[in-house]
């Protein structure tokens, strides 16, 4: 028990550490469980894992005290395969995102194929550099009859068959997107049991247009991505998995941050379960506590809100639920990287 408070009280200071300055909101869709849709922070992130095969679903509900809920759900798939009979992988993956915001129903569909080359740099350890694209077809639509407009008021009074003014034609519009994205990760530490990555991506490359009207200057502005994280042991049951995004997308910003305590249940080698509880930051935005459990080959995560904004009056400093659940397994194959000596993962 003294050890268990002393790594409590290790994981405050480094959470305290890690959360210091930053800035405002970026406009995609974003989630508190950010690690847990690594293809939307970074496509080179695709494969860095322990398995050759992964799927992970992250579902938000958010701001449901003062507003019809913005829904978002993330799902993505990959795939590693090695490449040769050297330590080089190659992952195939696909992002699949919606968004659903507000009274008016607008909603955002995406589909992303991505793929990720690793390239070992080292014959002796865990040392790769990832390069991944990631781009595909994204649908936004709108539900017009749910949007009311001064057109509509006449004589004072609401009138829904009169004509809303709005000169677009079609209630929804599609465009292609793309990313592409570089990280390093390796290992490191006593019998190399720790790890380590970085990663920059760039998203939005293409600066596609972003408007019912189709106007050509309303495009999306491109977004960079800077992510990092550790993960070591403390000892052979507890760990600390720490992780940080920065973007930067036109005159926005955001800067989330934070840090989860591990423990392992049962067998080091091979626990039974491993349970992580912490906590993240998004700056000037909200403050989210976070609680996970693995169960090999599953783990579910719950984390939620808490407002910390100019908005944490009107809703009551609720803010946004999230769900995710992870699936990591190995495929019954003769060059599955459960093999292999070297593999990229974090």
């Amino acid at each position: 028990m003294k050890n268990l408070v002393i790594h409590i009280v290790q994981f405050l200071l480094i959470a305290c550490i890690i959360l210091a300055g930053g800035s405002a909101y970026a406009q995609d869709i974003h989630f508190s469980q950010f690690y847990e849709a690594p293809l939307l922070r970074n496509p080179s992130l695709a494969g860095i894992f322990t398995g050759d095969i992964r799927a992970q679903l992250v579902y938000r509900d958010q701001w449901n005290s003062f507003t019809n809920a913005y829904r978002s759900g993330s799902f993505n798939a990959e795939y590693k395969m090695p490449v040769g009979i050297g330590d080089d992988f190659i992952t195939a993956g696909v992002q699949l995102l919606f968004d659903r915001a507000g009274t008016a129903a607008l909603t955002s569909s995406h589909f992303l194929p991505a793929v990720n080359y690793h390239k070992s740099l080292s014959t002796e350890k865990n040392m790769y550099l990832s390069v991944g694209f990631m781009g595909g077809l994204v649908q936004r639509r709108i539900d017009r009859s749910k949007i009311t407009t001064d057109n509509q008021f006449v004589g004072g009074a609401y009138n829904p068959a009169v004509a809303d003014g709005e000169s677009f034609a079609n209630a929804n519009f599609s465009y292609i997107d793309g990313s592409v994205g570089a990280s390093f990760n390796t290992s490191f530490g006593p019998e190399m049991k720790n790890n380590l990555f970085v990663g920059l991506a760039y998203h939005h490359l293409n600066k596609p247009r972003n408007s019912f009207y189709r106007n050509t200057t309303e495009a999306l502005y491109p977004k960079w991505v800077a992510s990092g994280g550790v993960r070591f042991d403390v000892n052979e049951q507890a760990f600390f998995n720490l992780q940080a995004d920065y973007s930067k997308q036109g005159p926005a910003s955001e800067t989330i941050g934070g840090a989860m305590y591990g423990y392992r249940i049962g067998d080091p080698a091979n626990p039974d379960y491993t349970i992580y509880f912490g906590g993240f930051l998004r700056l000037k935005d909200a403050l989210i506590p976070a609680v996970k459990i693995d169960y090999d080959p599953f783990s579910i995560g719950v984390s939620y809100d808490v407002n910390v904004s100019q908005l944490k009056t009107a809703s009551q400093g609720r803010g946004g639920f999230e769900l995710s659940v992870t699936y990591i397994g190995f495929v019954n194959r003769y060059n599955s990287s459960k093999f292999k000596i070297f593999c990229p993962r974090f």
